[in-house]
């Protein structure tokens, strides 16, 4: 039995899932947003969302932010910066996390940063206290 050789025809296509999502606010979903909207949504969720906290979610979805509380100021800003990185490019939309510029007030550290990404540039801010 000589075996038979197959040919075939196809392309392969390379597609972008849709960022289409729900709106969200503290109290309800509001209609829905979609590509840089969508974006900073996912930011600011996986941003709010301890890291091995809630079992709904894998290993490696969200930041670990707990064990920097009561850690020198210079070392905070530094972990925080490479663990908001580490996080935030795990989603393929997500080309560089850059920029960071960090404010210490109190027991707060308010760290704001750029995010480029496939839909264009944006600004997020993220307090954590330490």
């Amino acid at each position: 039995m000589t075996p038979e050789i197959i040919s075939s025809d196809f392309e392969v296509t390379k597609e972008t899932e849709t960022s289409k999502t729900y709106k969200l606010s503290i109290d309800k979903i509001q209609g829905s947003v979609d590509q840089i909207e969508a974006l900073e949504q996912a930011i600011y969720k996986v941003l709010n969302t301890e890291k091995y906290e809630y079992p709904i979610y894998s290993f490696s979805y969200g930041i670990d932010l707990d064990n920097l509380t009561g850690k020198d100021v210079d070392y905070v800003k530094i972990e925080l910066k490479r663990r908001i990185q580490e996080c935030l490019l795990q989603d393929s939309r997500i080309e560089t996390a850059d920029n960071f510029n960090f404010t210490v007030n109190g027991d707060e550290i308010l760290c704001t940063f750029d995010v480029s990404s496939i839909y264009g540039k944006t600004t997020i801010t993220k307090g954590v206290n330490v």
